[in-house]
C-alpha cells in the first residue's frame, strides 16, 4: 500500500455512511497497534544500549593483547641476532679448515692428472715408434682429454715441455701413417697380408689427429691413384675425343678392381666419392684442352657420342653417390606441346600444376645444394654437367645439323602438302603443321637429354626461324591478285580470284595458323621451364606469334577480296541495267540474285571451318567492303529514272537483307547484333542517296543536305547528270547548292532509314526555292526528312502489290503519291 493515497484507503474502508459504524472499533484497534509497535522499539533501543557498552570492553580486551605479542616478538628477534652472532663464531674456524681441504684436493688431483699424463706420453711415444696404431689411437684420445684439463696451466714450464712433446709425437705419427699408405696400390696389399689391417688401423689414428690431417691424406690418396689416368690418357694415341668412353671405363674398373682394398677407409671418409670429383675435375680440364687443341670443327657424330657416353656416367655418379638427380618431368612437359586440352577435367588440371610446382619446389632445392660447399662430405654434390658442360662452347655444329635437319624437313612437308584435311576432321589443320611440330619436339628431346644451357637456347633461336620460314610459306600459298603493268592497264591489279577450292585452303591456312600461335607459346613455356634459369627469362615466342597472326589477318583479308572479286561481275551487271528507261518496278534484279548465289555457296563452308573469332572479323571485314562498294557503284551507272531509282531502292534493300543473313546462313550468330548494325548503317548510305536521287529537281539540295551532309560537291554534281538534267540545269542548281550553307550538323555518318535526325534550325534559316511547277515551297528541313523517311518506309515495308501500285500512279500522273511527298 506504499504508492495508495490516505484518502483512498478511508474511502475504500468506509465507501458508504452505514459503514461509518465501524470507525470506534478500528480506531481502538490502530491504537493498540501504535502501542505495540512503540513498545517493541523502546526494548530495541534498551538492547542496542547494552550492546554498545559491551562492544568496548571488547575493543580494550583485544588492544592489550595486540601490545603483548608485539612485545614477545621483539624479544624473539633480539635472541635470533644473539644465536647468529654464536653460530658464526663457532663456524669460523670450520670455514678456513674447509677452504684449505678443497685447494689440497685440487692440487692433489692435478698432481695425479699431471702423473698419468706424463705417463700417458711416455706411452704414445713408444706406441709411435712401434707403429702400433690401434693402442696408439686410445692413447690419442686419452692424452686429448688430460691436456684440456691443463688449458688454464699452459704457462706452466712442465706443461709446455709436455704439449710440445705431445705435439711432436703426433707428427711422428703423421709421418708413419702417410709412409705406411704410401704403399697402398702398389701390390704389397698381396704380400703381406696383415698389411690392410695395418692400415685400417691406421686409420683410426688419422681419425684421432686434427681433421686437416684426413683431408691431406685422403687427398694424396686420391691424387697418387690419378696419377697414371693421366699418364695414360694424356699420350697422343688416348687423348682423342673418339677414347672418351674408354676414360670412364678406366674409373669404373678401378673402382670395381679396389672396392675390397678400399674398405679399409671409414665409410664417413667419403672415398670413393672424393675420387670421383678429382677424376671429374682432371677429365674436364683434359677434354678441354683436346676440344680447344682443335684445328678443325669435331665430327658432330664423334662430339654428340662422347657427350652422350659422358651424361651417361655422370648420370650413374649421381645414382651412386645420391644429390642432383634430373628432374624427369622433362619428357612430359615436352609431350604436353601441340595437344587438344579442350575436353580436360578438373582433376587433370590440378595433377597438372601439382607436378609443375614438385618440379619448380625440386629446381629450388637443387639450387641450394649448389651452393653448399662442393668438396665437403655428404654436401650432395650435383655431378650433373660437372664433365659434360665442357662440350657446351663446341655444341654450334650439333646446333647447324639440328637446323638444316629442320629445314629440309620443312621444306619436304610443304612440298608433300595436299592442302586439304581428312574428312570427319575436327581441327581443319594442315597436316604439315603437326607434323611440324612433331619434328620439334624430337628434336628438343634431343637436346634437351644433352643440355640445357646455351646450346638449348641457341636450338630454341633455330624453332623460332623454322617457325617464321612456315609462316611465310603458308602466306606464299595465298592467292595472289594481279600484278603487273598489264593488270594496272586493265584494272585487275589487286583483284584476287578465288575458287571454292581457294576458299577451303585459305581456311585450313587460318586455322593451321592459329595452330602454330598457339603451339609455339605452349612451346616457348615448355622450353622455359627446362632450360636453366639465366636462359628463361630470354625465351620468348612473341616475334613467331606475331607472324601467324600476320598470316591470319592476311588469308581472312585474301577471303574479302576474293568475294570481291566475284562480285565484280555482278556490280558490272548492276551498271549494264538501262536504269534511265526502266518502265516499271519488278521482282529483285538478276544481279541480286547473283550476289545471293555467290554468298550462299561460300559461306556456308566458311563458316563451318572457321572459328567463330575469325568468322566475325571475316564479316566485319566484308560488310565494311561490300556497303561502301554498293554504294560507289551506284554512281557508275550512266542515268537513273524515278522508276529505276524506285527499282534499285528495291534492289538495295534486297542485298541489304541478304548481308544480315549471313551470320545464320554461316550457322555462326555470336556476334550478329554488331555486324547487322554495321550492315544496317553502311547500306543506309546506298538507301540516302537512292532517295535524293528520287526527290524532285527543285529540293534535290536540301534532300542532298539532309541524307547525305558528308556528300561533296562532286557526289552532288554526278547526282545531277544520274536524274537526267542538262549541263545548262544543272549549273543553276550547283550555284544554289553552292551559295547555301548546310541546315543539319554533320553526323558522323547518314542517318539510317526511318529513324528521325537532330532538329533542324529553325524555317528561317533556308533559302526559298522558286519553281514555277511546284504549288508552294518546302516549309523546312524536317519536311525533306520526313518525306524522305515516308519514301523509304514505302520502299522497305509497303507490300510488293502495293509498292507496284504507287510506282505506277509516279508514272501515269504528275500529283502521283510519290510526287505529293515531295510537294507542298
Amino acid at each position: 500500500m506504499d504508492k495508495m493515497s490516505t484518502l483512498e484507503y478511508i474511502n475504500q474502508m468506509f465507501p458508504t455512511e452505514a459503514s461509518l459504524s465501524g470507525v470506534e472499533p478500528l480506531m481502538q484497534k490502530i491504537q493498540s497497534e501504535i502501542r505495540r509497535v512503540d513498545a517493541g522499539i523502546l526494548a530495541a533501543v534498551r538492547q542496542q544500549s547494552n550492546s554498545g557498552t559491551k562492544a568496548k570492553e571488547d575493543l580494550a580486551a583485544a588492544t592489550h593483547a595486540v601490545e603483548e605479542l608485539t612485545y614477545k616478538i621483539r624479544e624473539i628477534k633480539t635472541k635470533a641476532e644473539q644465536s647468529e652472532m654464536m653460530v658464526q663464531e663457532i663456524c669460523r674456524d670450520i670455514k678456513k679448515l674447509d677452504f684449505a681441504k678443497k685447494h689440497i684436493t685440487s692440487t692433489i688431483t692435478a698432481l695425479h692428472r699431471l702423473t698419468m699424463l706424463v705417463s700417458a706420453v711416455e706411452q704414445l711415444q713408444f706406441m709411435a715408434s712401434k707403429r702400433q696404431y690401434k693402442e696408439a689411437a686410445a692413447q690419442l684420445e686419452a692424452v686429448n682429454q688430460l691436456c684440456s684439463h691443463f688449458e688454464a696451466y699452459r704457462d706452466i714450464p712442465k706443461i709446455t715441455e709436455l704439449r710440445e712433446k705431445f705435439k711432436s709425437i703426433k707428427q711422428i705419427l703423421k709421418s708413419h701413417v702417410f709412409s705406411d699408405f704410401s704403399s697402398l696400390g702398389t701390390g704389397k696389399e698381396s704380400e703381406e697380408t696383415n698389411l690392410l689391417q695395418h692400415l685400417s688401423d691406421a686409420c683410426l689414428v688419422v681419425d684421432a689427429l686434427e681433421p686437416s690431417v684426413r683431408e691431406e691424406l685422403v687427398n694424396n690418396f686420391c691424387s697418387r691413384e690419378l696419377t697414371s689416368y693421366e699418364q695414360i690418357f694424356e699420350g697422343a694415341e688416348l687423348a682423342k675425343l673418339d677414347k672418351t668412353e674408354r676414360r670412364y671405363a678406366w674409373i669404373k674398373r678401378r673402382m670395381r678392381t679396389n672396392e675390397e682394398i678400399w674398405k679399409i677407409f671409414p665409410t664417413s671418409w667419403l672415398v670413393p666419392y672424393r675420387l670421383c670429383i678429382q677424376f671429374c675435375k682432371k677429365t674436364r680440364k683434359q677434354l678441354e684442352g683436346i676440344l680447344d687443341n682443335m684445328k678443325e670443327k669435331p665430327d658432330v657424330a664423334t662430339l654428340l657420342m662422347a657427350l652422350q657416353r659422358t651424361l651417361e656416367f655422370e648420370d650413374e655418379l649421381a645414382e651412386k653417390f645420391g644429390g642432383g638427380t634430373q628432374s624427369r618431368e622433362i619428357g612430359n612437359e615436352i609431350e604436353e606441346i601441340g595437344r587438344q586440352n579442350n575436353s580436360q577435367s578438373a582433376s587433370d588440371i590440378r595433377k597438372k600444376y601439382e607436378k609443375k610446382l614438385a618440379a619448380h619446389q625440386g629446381s629450388e632445392n637443387e639450387e641450394k645444394d649448389g651452393n653448399k660447399d662442393l668438396s665437403a662430405p655428404g654436401a650432395g654434390f650435383n655431378f650433373h654437367g660437372i664433365i659434360s658442360s665442357c662440350f657446351e662452347p663446341h655444341l654450334i655444329v650439333y646446333i647447324e645439323l639440328e637446323e638444316k635437319t629442320l629445314m629440309e624437313n620443312l621444306e619436304k612437308l610443304v612440298q608433300e602438302e595436299t592442302w586439304d584435311v581428312e574428312e570427319g576432321s575436327q581441327n581443319n589443320v594442315l597436316s604439315s603443321s603437326m607434323q611440324l611440330f612433331l619434328i620439334i619436339k624430337r628434336s628438343l628431346k634431343r637436346c634437351s637429354a644433352l643440355t640445357k644451357s646455351q646450346t638449348l637456347y641457341n636450338l630454341f633461336k633455330v624453332f623460332q626461324r623454322v617457325l617464321k620460314a612456315y609462316a611465310t610459306k603458308l602466306f606464299g600459298r595465298l592467292p595472289k591478285g594481279g600484278t603487273g603493268i598489264v593488270a594496272a592497264a586493265t584494272g585487275m591489279d589487286g583483284q584476287i580470284k578465288t575458287s571454292d577450292r581457294d576458299e577451303r585452303v585459305i581456311c585450313y591456312i587460318v586455322n593451321s595458323s592459329e595452330y602454330c600461335h598457339k603451339t609455339s607459346g605452349e612451346l616457348a613455356e615448355s622450353v622455359s621451364k627446362i632450360i636453366d634459369s639465366q636462359f628463361a627469362d630470354r625465351v620468348d615466342m612473341s616475334e613467331v606469334q606475331d607472324e601467324f597472326s600476320a598470316v591470319i589477318t592476311k588469308s581472312l583479308v585474301t577471303l574479302v577480296h576474293g568475294l570481291e572479286t566475284k562480285f565484280d561481275a555482278e556490280m558490272a551487271a548492276m551498271t549494264r541495267v538501262p536504269w534511265g528507261t526502266l518502265e516499271s518496278v519488278g521482282d529483285q534484279s538478276g544481279y541480286v540474285n547473283g550476289i545471293n548465289m555467290i554468298l550462299s555457296s561460300s559461306i556456308p563452308v566458311l563458316g563451318s571451318l572457321l572459328s567463330p573469332i575469325y568468322f566475325q572479323f571475316f564479316l566485319d571485314k566484308l560488310a565494311s567492303s561490300v556497303g561502301p562498294r554498293f554504294y560507289m557503284n551506284i554512281f557508275k551507272c550512266k542515268q537513273i529514272s524515278e522508276t529505276g531509282a524506285q527499282q534499285m531502292l528495291l534492289d538495295t534493300q534486297a542485298v541489304k537483307t541478304i548481308l544480315l543473313e549471313i551470320p545464320s546462313l554461316g550457322r555462326q550468330t555470336s556476334g550478329a547484333a554488331g555486324y547487322s548494325k554495321f550492315v544496317s548503317r553502311e547500306m543506309s548510305k546506298a538507301e540516302a542517296l537512292l532517295k535524293v536521287i528520287l526527290s524532285p529537281v527543285d529540293s534535290v539540295a536540301d534532300t542532298y543536305r539532309a541524307l547525305l551532309p558528308e556528300g561533296t560537291p562532286m557526289e552532288f554534281q554526278r547526282i545531277l547528270e544520274l536524274k537526267g538534267l542538262k549541263k545548262s540545269d544543272q549549273q543553276s542548281i550547283l550555284d544554289d547548292f553552292n551559295k547555301g550553307s548546310p541546315a543539319i550538323s554533320r553526323p558522323s555518318s547518314a542517318a539510317p532509314v526511318g529513324q528521325s535526325m537532330a532538329p533542324a534550325p529553325p524555317a528561317s534559316t533556308v533559302p526559298a526555292i522558286s519553281n514555277p511547277a511546284s504549288a508552294g515551297f518546302i516549309a523546312s528541313r524536317e519536311d525533306v526528312l520526313t518525306r524522305a523517311a515516308a519514301l523509304g518506309r514505302g520502299a522497305a515495308t509497303t507490300g510488293f502489290k502495293r509498292f507496284l501500285a504507287l510506282t505506277e500512279a509516279a508514272k501515269d500522273r504528275k500529283d502521283g503519291p510519290f510526287r505529293k511527298l515531295f510537294n507542298a
